[in-house]
């Protein structure tokens, strides 16, 4: 079917929620996407930091091949192996307790914000200016972005937005804080780490208040920034942590990993899902974090980043560039990033996405070498 038919089959049929680029993709390898006219593709955005093994990762493909042949589905009352074996994996590899699992980031998030309220009910949630944590009425009500929230109000009351400074988190916190809710590395709002004074503060405040310590790691991650997760950069543990977006690159799968003092705050029946950890995304999910697990690979994302760092600061007018490991933006004086990013599909055929009318965010695959990373720079340094 061609892109015009699938156009025509969108403006009559699909919910305009979306602005695409008008690009078919039929296949993808590696870094790599091809359009249904054959042409080769740089994937540099991997789907907002989905596949981050890139396409097509033999792994993962195996692992979901063997599953979907044995089993697919059967629901959350019975057994399934790759759940409870996943569930351990991400337990042992972080906060050390249960995991609950969801089918997206904002659910994850939702998840975590209903076992906060549970566990200190009726407590206000403090989220930090700049932030996202999805479409959700509970993550969005934790979004403090103006154009997300004003078609949808009233949202949720008892969230509190601050300042992304450690003054502004100590001093929201008191004894009426269920939680605190932040990203380590602020991905949608473009590519801003937050400091360790601003995390050490958030974790001393829950503490002294009894609150939890929320960290959305939907996109930063998973090995993004070139650690498994994004709080060992820090070394600020949270008592809560949501996943998701890389975790069965490409599958929909969330999760919502508890540390042991949150372990227990859910009974059943408190929350669930139908599709929720279901057996072929968690085996996808499975075979990620043997990949993105392995040292050696964590070590060329933060390598590879740095190197991109530093090409995208001479590229010409650039004014800034932010981010960690293989997750990075740019702002270009004047803006132009949206005409930017269009351009750079068309014409040198490098996939882009940007997160404001200045801000440029490249999410490239973790398994990219130096010949791709070059290869993006002196495609962007054409364009420019």
């Amino acid at each position: 079917m061609s892109l015009e038919d699938l156009r025509a089959l969108e403006r009559a049929h699909v919910v305009p929620a979306y602005a695409r680029q008008p690009v078919q993709f039929v296949r993808g390898e590696g870094a790599r996407l091809w359009d249904a006219d054959g042409t080769e593709y740089l994937d540099f955005q991997t789907g907002l930091a989905v596949t981050s093994l890139g396409h097509s990762h033999p792994a993962v493909v195996a692992a979901i091949q063997e599953q979907a042949a044995r089993l697919l589905h059967v629901g959350n009352l019975f057994y399934t192996e790759p759940g409870m074996r996943l569930a351990e994996r991400l337990s042992a590899g972080s906060l050390g307790g249960k995991v609950h699992f969801a089918n997206s980031g904002t659910e994850a998030n939702e998840a975590a914000l209903k076992l906060a309220r549970k566990a200190k009910p009726a407590g206000n949630i403090i989220s930090l200016q700049r932030g996202f944590h999805g479409r959700t009425y509970g993550s969005l009500s934790a979004t403090p972005q103006e154009s997300k929230q004003a078609p949808f109000a009233p949202l949720v009351p008892g969230f509190v937005a601050v300042a992304p400074t450690a003054e502004a988190v100590a001093g929201a916190v008191d004894a009426r804080t269920a939680a605190v809710l932040l990203e380590p590395v602020q991905g949608e709002s473009g590519v801003y780490v937050l400091d360790d004074e601003l995390l050490r503060a958030a974790r001393a405040a829950c503490d002294e208040h009894g609150a939890a310590l929320i960290f959305d790691e939907v996109q930063c991650g998973l090995g993004r920034t070139g650690t498994l997760w994004a709080y060992e950069d820090c070394g600020v543990m949270p008592d809560l942590m949501t996943s998701a977006k890389a975790l069965a690159n490409g599958l929909p799968i969330g999760a919502l990993i508890c540390s042991p003092r949150y372990a227990d705050v859910f009974e059943p029946g408190d929350h669930g899902s139908t599709f929720a950890g279901g057996p072929v995304a968690c085996a996808a999910a499975l075979a990620v974090l043997d990949v993105v697990s392995e040292p050696e690979l964590l070590a060329s994302v933060r390598s590879l980043g740095a190197r991109l760092a530093e090409g995208l600061a001479a590229l010409p007018g650039v004014v800034e560039v932010r981010g960690r490991g293989l997750m990075l933006a740019c702002d270009f004086a004047g803006g132009g990033a949206p005409d930017l990013v269009r351009r750079a599909l068309l014409e040198q055929r490098l996939v882009l996405n940007a997160t404001g009318p200045a801000t440029l965010r490249l999410l490239p695959p973790l398994t990219i070498g130096e010949a791709d990373a070059d290869e993006a720079l002196r495609r962007l340094r054409a364009l420019l």
